[in-house]
């Protein structure tokens, strides 16, 4: 189950610059606006150092860490919604991904014009909401027309759907993302078709100057405290630092991280909070051929975990054999956490927590 997270922004946010730095593929950056055609695709693993630990007690031949799947949405601007820079294209790209990670610009630079023709993060962040609103406000519109279509035969589920819908318009045109919308969990099914883009789980970075890297600087100061009393997640990276610093050999890196103040690239701390936004957590596999890493929803039951490794192991499954990471690191071994009492065999209502070690019995 890997991620799924598009990269959105104003253009010449920096967005590309950051998806550059962990993706596996790499896109052109310039500093013209709307030079961009189409939406780069890309994956990069989550970094995860108990992979590392867990190979120090159990020797392995190979380590496989979970992966993120991202789509750089080429930059977007004022009037998106209608086509504005290409944008209304773009606007559907960001439908099929789970979550949004908004790269805002808060660093000056002469040589870089911005769209808007000054730096205002916030207004930035105002600006890319109303055009995925207004985008989300002609799905629902169109779908209450069709909706109204079928109460005229009698349908009362249309009619009940047309009502739900109704305050997903009321809401949308009081500006307020689909997200923050107070319904049920059986009311926002009407809705759950239409895939609506401000109804995603957002992660707001601040691209900061190199000098602001560590600390940020008075453009993050003012997006953070514009974004208090909501869910969103804001971290500041600088896209060119870390674009220097994906260049260099481990070795070199943390040399060059001390000088820059900070304890771990910008990018690592952004793949965590993008692997923590779905609401996601991980569990392992150990064995002399390799330790794997497993992406699996949180409140995910034992066999629903099994089913990620393989559908043979949820059809058949018996039971798991379950250890604690922090059990297994600190006693040394299986049959140590057997003697300790931290081996437990569970069974198909297990809930599956963070960091768990798991062998799955099952027949087929």
């Amino acid at each position: 189950m890997a991620l799924n997270c598009g990269i959105v922004g104003l253009t010449n946010s920096g967005k590309t610059t950051i998806f550059n730095c962990f993706s596996n593929t790499k896109a052109e950056v310039t500093n013209y606006s709307f030079s961009t055609n189409k939406s780069n695709i890309g994956m990069a693993f989550v970094p995860d150092n108990k992979l590392y630990e867990l190979d120090k007690t159990e020797p392995t031949e190979k380590i496989i860490h979970t992966t993120v799947d991202f789509v750089d949405i080429p930059g977007l601007a004022k009037g998106s919604n209608s086509g504005e820079g290409m944008g209304n294209s773009f606007l559907n790209d960001i439908r099929n991904v789970d979550a949004l990670i908004h790269v805002v610009r808060c660093f000056d630079d002469e040589n870089l014009q911005h769209v808007e023709g000054s730096i205002d993060p916030v207004r930035d962040i105002e600006i890319l909401n109303f055009e995925l609103q207004l985008k989300d406000l002609d799905s629902v519109t169109k779908k209450i027309e069709r909706l109204k279509k079928l109460i005229k035969t009698g349908d009362k589920d249309a009619k009940k759907g047309t009502e739900v819908l109704n305050k997903y318009k009321e809401h949308i045109e009081n500006f307020e993302n689909v997200s923050t919308i107070d319904l049920s969990d059986d009311d926002k099914e009407y809705a759950k078709d239409m895939a609506l883009l401000t109804d995603k789980p957002f992660l707001y970075v601040c691209n900061v100057d190199d000098d602001s890297a560590a600390t940020g600087n008075k453009y993050s100061q003012a997006v953070e405290k514009s974004l208090e009393g909501t869910d969103a997640q804001v971290i500041t990276t600088a896209a060119q630092l870390e674009a220097e610093i994906a260049e260099l050999e481990d070795e070199d890196q943390k040399e060059f991280l001390d000088d820059a103040g900070l304890k771990e690239p910008g990018v690592n701390k952004l793949l965590s909070s993008a692997y923590s936004l779905l609401n996601l957590q991980t569990f392992y596999t150990v064995g002399p051929k390799e330790i794997r890493a497993w992406t699996i929803k949180k409140g995910m039951s034992a066999p629903e975990a099994a089913g990620v490794i393989h559908s043979d192991l949820k059809r058949g499954f018996i039971r798991a054999e379950v250890m604690k990471y922090d059990d297994y690191v600190t006693l040394g071994s299986e049959q140590a956490c057997k003697e300790k009492g931290k081996f437990r065999v569970e069974g198909k209502n297990y809930i599956v927590e963070e960091g768990d070690i798991m062998h799955i019995r099952f027949n087929v």
